[in-house]
C-alpha cells in the first residue's frame, strides 16, 4: 500500500520502501510511479491516464522520501530546484567503522554503466556534509546533507574513505542488511512549493528492520 506523506493539487509526496523501483525498468517489476498513478486515479476517480512528473529518484535498495509533481508546471519548477541544488536532502546511513564526528567530503566522480568511481580530474563535483549521530559495535550512524546529487554519491564517497554502507556489496560492504536493502534512508526533503512559494519539509521513518540502537528515538 502506498504510504502518502503529503497530497495537494500540485504535489504527491510518498515514502518509498527499500526494494521498490522508483520507475519501471527491464525487470517489469512493480514500481512507485505506477503505484502513485493508480492511487491518484482511484482517489479522484480520474478517467484516462494520470499525469505524474518524476523529478528525482532513489536507488532501488534505498528507502525514504520521494516527491512527484501532479502538473507539468509543478514538474518544471521542481526539476529546476533539484537541478540548481535548491532542495535540502537529508539522509541517514549506517556505515562500517568509526567515522569522524562530522566533516565534509568533496570528490570528482565519473559514472561507468551501473557503477560510479572517484577520479582525480575531469569528473563531476560531488560534495556532502555529515555528522555522526551514534557509534556502536563498529557501526556509525551518520546524518548526511547532500550538496550535489551524483549517481551513488553517498555510497561511493563513504566507501572510498573506508566506511561502506551496510548491505552495499557493490561498494565493499562486508555486513549484510535485511531484505537485501541498503542501510541508506532519505530521511527528509525540504523544497519550495511550486505554486504557493513556501518552504515545505517532508520526513519519513526508516524501515522497521533498522537495528533498534539506530532508530530515531535513540538519538
Amino acid at each position: 500500500m502506498l504510504h502518502v506523506l503529503h497530497l495537494d493539487n500540485h504535489l504527491l509526496v510518498v515514502r518509498k520502501p527499500a526494494g521498490v523501483l522508483v520507475q519501471g525498468d527491464h525487470t517489469g517489476d512493480s514500481n512507485l510511479l505506477e503505484q502513485a498513478r493508480a492511487y491518484v486515479k482511484e482517489k479522484y476517480n480520474k478517467p484516462g491516464n494520470v499525469f505524474l512528473g518524476l523529478v528525482h529518484r532513489l536507488d532501488r535498495p534505498t528507502s525514504g522520501v520521494v516527491t512527484f509533481a501532479r502538473t507539468s508546471t509543478a514538474a518544471s519548477r521542481l526539476a529546476t530546484q533539484f537541478r540548481q541544488h535548491q532542495v535540502r536532502k537529508i539522509y541517514w546511513a549506517l556505515v562500517q567503522g568509526k567515522t569522524p564526528l562530522n566533516g565534509q567530503m568533496t570528490d570528482q566522480m565519473a559514472r561507468r554503466q551501473t557503477k560510479s568511481r572517484i577520479i582525480q580530474t575531469g569528473g563531476q563535483l560531488a560534495r556532502l556534509r555529515f555528522q555522526r549521530l551514534d557509534y556502536q559495535q563498529d557501526i556509525s550512524w551518520v546524518e548526511i546533507e547532500l550538496d550535489t546529487g551524483r549517481h551513488h554519491q553517498i555510497r561511493l564517497q563513504f566507501s572510498h574513505r573506508g566506511h561502506p554502507i551496510l548491505g552495499d556489496f557493490k561498494y565493499g560492504s562486508r555486513i549484510p542488511f535485511p531484505n537485501r536493502a541498503l542501510a541508506l534512508h532519505a530521511q527528509s526533503l525540504t523544497l519550495t512549493h511550486p505554486t504557493r512559494k513556501i518552504s515545505m519539509t517532508f520526513t519519513a521513518e526508516p524501515e522497521p528492520f533498522w537495528p533498534e540502537p539506530f532508530k530515531p528515538n535513540h538519538v
